[in-house]
């Protein structure tokens, strides 16, 4: 059995989609039954947890062959990352409490920087498991495609997309959650020993402007990337209902300063096969 946190998101799910049709059981852990529901349908074992309770994430990852982490993203933490801390503590007590065969948690691309910004919250996490006593597989992707689900709108409207992301020919490491789901579900099934770092991104990589050809495409428009200067970011966050915008902006320079990057050498990073293309007409069909 094969207990899946994150389960009703893009990344647990294309996950929960792999095991099952490899013929592999899978628990589902979740917040909401109901709202799982359709896992259930699918063959899945449904059991409630809490990513800050120690009691049920115990109970969910009893006798699990292996448990894939998905840590829930908080895109506004306070100072110190109380939020983050509060799922880490839980989460590693319960592993050490269930004892699984083995675990792989999904982390991000740059949890190795050392300057604390948005993604420090990956980098505490692997501290965590790293004490654990099974084998554990940190799984670090490169900036999600769908991050660019934000941009339909705008891109179909108004012809542009803004992008804090810069300068707008400098070429990002992005890759689909379809890809990061698929080799999630490879290496839950996989035996090594010890801590191992897998990093991956897609086919090639990305540029704003890039993103913007590709909505020109899907949407038969012309479509460009505009730069959001970076002296407005604070406002801006703050104006969108942001308490604490330092982390993002912290995070946001560390891709384009690329002090957020990844740990492996390029020929050592994992490559998905699914094409940005791909992802924004999916996005542009279904924005939601």
């Amino acid at each position: 059995m094969y207990a899946i946190t994150g389960i009703t998101g893009k990344v647990g799910g294309a996950v929960a989609r792999r095991l099952l049709a490899a013929g592999q059981p899978v628990r589902a852990v979740v917040r909401d039954v109901e709202r799982a529901a359709i896992w259930a349908e699918r063959g899945c074992e449904l059991v409630t947890a809490h990513m800050e309770d120690v009691s049920s994430l115990t109970a969910a990852f009893d006798a699990a062959r292996g448990v894939f982490i998905l840590p829930p993203s908080e895109f506004d933490p306070e100072p110190g990352f109380p939020e983050a801390c509060a799922v880490i503590s839980a989460v590693s007590t319960a592993i050490s409490r269930a004892r699984p065969d083995k675990v792989v948690c999904l982390s991000t691309i740059g949890a190795q920087a050392t300057e604390t910004n948005l993604l420090s919250q990956r980098t505490l996490m692997e501290e965590a498991l790293r004490k654990m006593p099974m084998p554990v597989t940190f799984l670090r992707p490169g900036w999600f495609m769908e991050n660019a689900a934000w941009d339909v709108a705008s891109a179909r409207n108004d012809g542009v997309i803004s992008s804090y992301l810069q300068p707008l020919d400098k070429r990002f490491p992005m890759v689909a959650t379809a890809d990061v789901g698929r080799v999630a579900a490879e290496l839950l099934q996989q035996t090594w020993s010890g801590v191992r770092i897998v990093e991956i991104e897609g086919p090639r990589r990305v540029s704003p402007n890039d993103i913007a050809s590709a909505f020109s495409r899907v949407l038969d428009r012309p479509v460009r990337a505009e730069i959001v200067d970076r002296q407005n970011w604070e406002t801006l966050f703050l104006s969108q209902g942001m308490k604490h915008p330092l982390p993002r902006m912290r995070m946001l320079d560390g891709f384009n300063e690329g002090w957020i990057d990844f740990e492996n050498c390029p020929g050592d990073v994992v490559r998905g096969e699914i094409e940005l293309e791909t992802v924004i007409g999916a996005l542009a069909l279904n924005p939601s």
